[in-house]
Order: structure tokens, then sequence, then C-alpha cells
């Protein structure tokens, strides 16, 4: 689910969404500082998202509404002119460079330089002499401009979420020329309300720009937290991503410290340390996440308790476990589990009846838990009849990867202990073949079909959460003894921006 999307989506889509807060924030006491997750995001992709600027710049000023513009002066042997600009429009508008700079005091500042934006309109003027009648005149405008834009993004925290300010704006102006009905050439008209005008609409223009600037980095910021509030939340699955400490800012990256409890109904859990270190992550990345044993855990636990670790096999994917050698050994094994009923009126239920455990370890993710499975067969008209229940303690170690938008869990070891055993076929349990065999599918079929449940469920919620809209580059997911790291590169999802502007301007 942590600089300038062309500029402001970078900062607010992904930037501000992971990456809340600043010293603003008044954190609770110790057990409430505990890290669960940090998101690291460097200067390589704020590089990369900077790029995305010109869209955004261009909304903020098409979407800015201009006011109109009047003003009277005393001239010599005319009286006083009094003039009037209305019906202001943003007609073309170009961005020569845009960079990116972190600072350390907690700020993004942005530079844009060589906007270029026409302005379009109507001029109305009149004067009264001591010898000329009163007259009025209309006539269309056009405004050449030529601007930098300055940028100071702020990051505060209220209520432990992020609020972006973009109110330290600066438009500095290197051309400002007014062209009245289409004339290039200058004349006595134009010189006298370019020098009247062009104090009154750079200010006027600074104003505008940069409370629009300001009020859809607002927008977007509110636009992210919801995509992040609901990234993390599934049904009443939650995890608590507030800010744990203050986000720091360096030159080379921008990181954030969340809390990560996982929060289920009326259960919590509070944990008071953490292993993370900054040293932890590097810098050649675009975008880190690190992610403590703790959270993973009590996601874990979560699901549990949502009654979510429960898998039902039914029909060919029931006969291919049991029927994964053919041999005749194995077939008289089969036709004795089953009393020789067909795989179609069979069901095989597997389920967790304990809260799985945990433990992050360099050779990868290891879960131990105790697990149940239940054969039943359903014969027509008949009530359901029980042929095998086991109870098993089952440990796992499995290595994660991400590719082609799907997660991918590659077993690396497995044990399994027998708690359990009850067999219509085999009451006394004394025949070695039905709990060998058993033992073996298990081992080579059924533990890897239950990898590959867990697989697709995952990728297929995380696709619901919109992680496929994003073009990842090169995913690692690195374990470690007591956390996990997933880095990244990535190539920016324009129709997301697109998607913004048309929704929210």
């Amino acid at each position: 689910m942590c600089w300038a999307g062309r500029m402001m989506l970078g900062i607010f889509r992904i930037l501000l969404v992971l990456v809340h807060g600043s010293a603003a924030c008044e954190f609770g006491p110790f057990p409430y500082r505990a890290t669960g997750i940090v998101c690291r995001m460097t200067k390589p992709a704020a590089l990369l998202l900077n790029q995305e600027t010109a869209q955004v710049i261009q909304a903020a000023f098409r979407n800015a509404k201009f006011p109109n513009i009047t003003g009277e002066r005393s001239v010599r042997l005319l009286g006083k002119v009094a003039y009037g600009l209305s019906n202001i429009q943003v007609n073309d508008l170009s961005i020569e460079k845009s960079d990116v700079e972190l600072k350390e005091e907690n700020a993004i500042h942005i530079a844009i330089k060589n906007v270029t934006a026409s302005f379009k309109g109507t001029l109305t003027y009149g004067y009264a002499g001591a010898w000329f009648l009163k007259l009025f005149h209309s006539v269309d405008f056009e405004i050449e401009s030529s601007i930098d834009l300055q940028l100071n993004v702020k990051l505060m925290c209220q209520e432990d979420q992020l609020v972006a300010d973009a109110s330290d704006c600066y438009l500095t102006f290197h051309k400002l020329t007014l062209h009245l009905q289409g004339d290039k050439e200058p004349g006595w008209l134009k010189q006298l309300f370019t020098d009247f005008i062009s104090f009154t609409l750079k200010l006027v223009l600074k104003g505008e720009v940069c409370k629009e600037i300001n009020s859809l980095a607002q927008m977007l910021a509110n636009y992210v937290l919801d995509l992040a509030a609901n990234f993390v939340r599934d049904n009443d699955i939650i995890v608590d991503i507030s800010l744990a400490s203050d986000s720091v800012i360096k030159a080379g990256y921008l990181e954030s410290h969340h809390k990560g409890l996982v929060l289920y109904k009326n259960y919590s859990n509070i944990f008071s340390d953490s292993v993370f270190s900054p040293s932890l992550l590097t810098e050649s990345r675009m975008l880190y996440f690190w992610l403590s044993e703790h959270t993973l855990s009590s996601l874990a636990s979560a699901a549990f308790l949502d009654e979510r670790l429960v898998l039902t096999i039914r029909g060919e994917k029931l006969q291919a476990l049991f029927e994964m050698e053919d041999t005749e050994e194995q077939q008289k094994v089969v036709q004795k589990i089953f009393q020789g009923t067909s795989y179609n009126d069979s069901v095989a239920k597997v389920w967790s009846l304990a809260c799985p455990q945990i433990s992050l370890q360099p050779e990868g993710t290891v879960v131990k838990s105790l697990v149940a499975v239940e054969v039943s067969i359903l014969p027509a008209g008949e009530e359901s009849l029980v042929v095998l229940y086991m109870e098993k303690e089952i440990t796992v170690t499995v290595q994660a990867a991400y590719a082609e938008k799907k997660l991918i869990l590659q077993l690396v070891d497995s044990s399994i202990e027998f708690k359990v055993f009850k067999c219509t076929a085999d009451p006394s349990g004394n025949d070695p073949s039905i709990q060998n065999f058993l033992q073996t599918m298990v081992s080579a079929v059924g533990i890897p079909e239950v990898i590959s449940s867990v697989e697709s469920a995952l990728t297929s919620l995380m696709n619901r959460k919109g992680l496929n809209l994003f073009d990842i580059i090169n995913p690692e997911i690195i374990t470690r003894k007591g956390y996990i790291i997933v880095q990244l590169d990535f190539s920016f999802p324009n129709h997301l921006l697109l998607n913004f502007l048309e929704k929210g301007l």
C-alpha cells in the first residue's frame, strides 16, 4: 500500500500517503512508539515522479478561478482612466524543467523552471478628461508570460495523519506581455495598460495559482490517504498505519515509521520493541518497505480469528491429491479410505486449529501451525460420513517473490508431526500402509496445494486493492531474523494520475 507527480501526484500519491507526518505530532508513551512498518522512498524515485509534473501544473492553472481585475489611474491629458480585465482563461501552457530536492528541515522543495503560459480575456476601459466625452471600449486581449514556480511542501501531522501544506509558493515573472486584439505591435493603448496592469496581474496570478496548487495538494493527499486506508483494510481486519514517530528526510531519501498494529474487532496487539535501524535499508532502490515479524504474525492471528484459514477441496483437485502415484498399492489404500465412493461424492476440509506462529529467518518465513484435515463422503440422499480425520503439527519454511503481478510462494522445507489420527478403514490405527500413504500425500501434495491456495488468495486480495495497477520492477522480498524487507523500482502509472484529474477536477 511515503515527491512530485510531474510534481504533485508523486508528492501526494505515493510519497505523502506512505510517509505521513512531521514533528508537529505528539506521540504517546513508549509502548506506542514501537515501529511495525517502515517506508523509505529514495531520490531516484523522486526524480522519476517529478517527470509527471506537467499534467498537474496544467490542471492547477486551468482550474484556477481568476477574478476580474479592475483599476483606475489619472493620466495626463486623458483624466482618469478606469480599466477591467474579465473572463481570464489559460490558453497554452508548457513547462521546460522541474527539479525536486529533499530538505532535512522536513520539506520537499520543487523548482519549476520557465512555465510559459498564455492568458486570454476581455479588456474594458473608459476615460473622461476635462474636454473628453466619457467613453468606454472593450477589446480582446492576450497576455504572454514566462514564470518560474517554487514550492516548499511541508509535511505536517495532525492526529497522527498527514497534512500537506503547499502554501509556501512563489511565482517569479520573467516576461509579461500584453497584446490587444491580436496586435503584436506596441501602441499607445498597449503601453498604457501594460504599465497599469502588470503589477496587479502578477499579484492575482500568484494568489490564484498558488491557492489552486495548495487546494489540489490537499485533494490529492486526502485521495491517497483514502487509498492507503483501503489498501490496509479488508473487512474487519485493519492495519494501523498511523505514525509511530517523526518522519525523516535526508538528502537521499524520505522515511516514515508506522505503528503497524493489527486491529480485528475487539482484538488488538501492542508491542513495545522494534529491531528497525536505518542502516538496514540502502538507497540503491527506489522504494523500500520494512515489516516486523510482529506485524505479520498479528495479521496471521487476525486471519485465524476471522475464520479465513479454511480450505475446501473436492472433485478433480481432491482426486489429484489422492492419486499422486498411480500404483497398485496406492489404489488399494485409497479404496480402503473412500470405501469405493467416487471422488465426486467426497470433500476434504483443511483448517487451522490455533493461531499460526510466524518466525522470520534468513532462510525464509517459518510458519508453524496445528492443522486439522477432515475427509467426508456425501452419498446421494444420505448424511455425510467422515472417513478420515487428522490433526497434525506442520512447520513449513517458504520464500516469497512477486513477478508478473502475482505473489509466488516457494516451499523450502517442511515437517509433519501427527497428533490425532482417525480413519474408518483403520479404526485401530495399526495399518501402516494408510498412515505412510497419508504422510507422503500431505508432505508431497497436500502442503504444496495449501501453499498454492494461499498464494492465489493473497494475489487476489492485493489485486482487489489495486496493486496490479502499479508497474513494479524487479521486486525483492528479503527475510532476516525478526523482519522482512521489500525493495523495488517502479515506473509511473500515468493512468492513475489521469484518473484522479478526471474525477477530482
